[in-house]
């Protein structure tokens, strides 16, 4: 029987990499790590009160959703996205996302802001409007875009919520780590710390909805008359929940994407990366040419007929990335100045957070992109790459089921969850000690303690605790009564970093900057299209 308080060893068991030395290296070296960059999205849907889909239109006193810097809007109108700048220091960035929060609750009148990442009651799916960017060429494309996946894809798929955690390590651990003496000299070195980094993702990072993950129920609305053979459970209701379920954001029911399994995308070289990337869109689907790009009466149906219209229809749990130039494409950034930092997409919205997102996540995100990092990461093949799915489905359809395994690669070797997860924490524990050591206080290693002990008790999870509220009120009613809670409490606070003045000028120059692009348009929409795919 297992010692409640005793966390694993990796001698006792060898089911990670060895990190000893780099974890002994880490602590030799605890400067390295002073100046990790961060940066937030959080989306969410406006609601009405009832929990119901608001039908108006992104509010036109925010500014504009094509040009804001903090507030935009992801796949349709009522699904807002706020994003934070980069910044050093957690506190500050969850505040200034809080500010966000703060005014957007201000703004939206009677309307609400969505905790879950799964929506609630969905009244008439056609009548969800696609997110609208202007008339600019670029806006259109946007849009049209949009009516893409839409198309390819389904609504409902398109609809559900996260929170991305962009990461990026400061050049002074390149340069102790890897001997690299600038960013632009080193950009292949680190862009293969990163790729390190994403392999490991990869093989471990089920831990992170195992841990995070609050999508154990949908509304049964959801399935829009689908059937479905997974075993849910159900109040009679209209509230569908599988038992032992994490993220059902992250299954196949949510924001996946089964056709893109067979792309060969790898995570071995730079080179190897864009090269996929690049073939992807550009390889014709049949299954999308038999839609064609118009229908009969001309209107538009998605951009083209490839395999992606675009690079960011890659559905994947975590991405490299480069801020773009003007007009660059993502891959053709990477390959200019290499990896920058890395986008972790794994997370579902925290129901327990105003905002979607807290600080223990992130220190825990810290702790675990770092470990990834130092860990040895062989070269994965495209079919290990769909074999680490295998854990992934495991955690999140049924991750807290008792003694749940966990696979190594793609042999037939397993050890269970609880096992993995207190090894990997072991280690975790030593990052945190070098973090705090740089902080001055405890707060990583509190983080760790805190959540090694889901393990032993799978009760403390997000996916179970917010499991509880939604068998007692129904997913729809625990959504509504925690949206009305965060909307007056986000309304009564002062901001902290930001200031009303900010907004204003935020809304009113993205407000002018979307009209000057509209203005500037020489090309009719079909040339504009023509060029970008030449």
């Amino acid at each position: 029987m297992l010692n409640k308080n005793k966390l694993f060893t990796q001698r006792e068991v060898n089911v990670i990499p060895d990190v000893s030395k780099a974890l002994s290296w880490l602590e030799a070296h605890p400067d390295a790590l002073k100046g990790i960059g961060r940066g937030i999205e959080r989306e969410s849907l406006r609601v009405k009160p009832d929990g119901h889909l608001a039908t108006t239109g992104h509010p036109e006193s925010l500014g504009s959703a094509l040009k804001h810097d903090w507030i935009t809007t992801d796949f349709a109108e009522t699904l807002m996205e706020f994003i934070t700048p980069v910044d050093q220091s957690i506190d500050r960035s969850l505040a200034f996302l809080r500010d966000i929060h703060r005014h957007v609750a201000r703004e939206l009148g009677d309307e609400r802001l969505w905790p879950f990442s799964m929506p609630g009651f969905i009244d008439d799916v056609n009548s969800i409007e696609l997110a609208q960017y202007g008339s600019s060429n670029i806006g259109k494309m946007k849009t049209l875009y949009r009516q893409g996946l839409k198309n390819r894809y389904s609504t409902l798929m398109q609809i559900i919520s996260g929170v991305h955690y962009n990461f990026s390590l400061p050049l002074s651990f390149w340069q102790e780590w890897a001997d690299v003496k600038d960013a632009e000299s080193g950009k292949e070195t680190i862009s293969a710390g990163y790729l390190r980094l994403i392999r490991n993702y990869y093989r471990f990072g089920w831990v992170i909805p195992y841990l995070f993950g609050a999508s154990p129920a949908i509304c049964s609305s959801f399935l829009q008359g689908r059937e479905s053979n997974l075993p849910f459970e159900t109040d009679g209701k209209g509230t569908l929940w599988l038992p032992h379920a994490t993220s059902l954001r992250l299954s196949d029911l949510g924001y996946t994407n089964k056709s893109q399994s067979g792309l060969g995308i790898t995570f071995n070289s730079l080179e190897g990366y864009v090269a996929a990337l690049k073939a992807a869109i550009k390889t014709p689907s049949e299954e999308y040419a038999a839609m064609g790009t118009k229908d009969a009466d001309g209107n538009w149906l998605q951009l083209n007929t490839n395999v992606l219209q675009i690079e960011n229809e890659l559905y994947a749990p975590i991405r490299p990335k480069r801020v773009t130039r003007s007009g660059e494409a993502p891959s053709d950034a990477l390959l200019r100045g290499g990896i920058e930092y890395i986008e972790v997409r794994s997370l579902d919205i925290n129901p327990f957070s105003a905002i979607g997102v807290d600080a223990d996540q992130a220190r825990f995100l810290d702790l675990f992109l770092i470990w990834c990092t130092l860990a040895d990461a062989p070269e994965m093949s495209a079919d290990e790459l769909l074999c680490t799915r295998k854990n992934w489905n495991r955690v999140v359809m049924e991750g807290r089921k008792p003694g749940q395994v966990i696979a190594v690669g793609c042999s037939e070797t397993e050890h269970t969850l609880v096992e993995v997860g207190k090894a990997l924490f072991a280690d975790l524990r030593r990052v945190a000690e070098v973090l705090d050591s740089n902080h001055g206080n405890t707060q990583y290693q509190q983080v760790c303690d805190q959540l090694v002990a889901s393990f032993d008790d799978p009760e403390l999870t997000y996916s179970a605790r917010i499991l509880h509220a939604i068998k007692e009120n129904g997913l729809t009613g625990a959504g509504v009564a925690l949206a009305e809670q965060y909307r007056h409490l986000l309304c009564e606070e002062s901001l902290e970093i930001l200031t009303e003045e900010d907004f204003s000028r935020q809304a009113l120059e993205s407000v002018q900057a979307q009209e000057k692009l509209e203005q500037s348009d020489t090309l009719d929409f079909e040339s504009y299209l023509a060029g970008r795919e030449g």
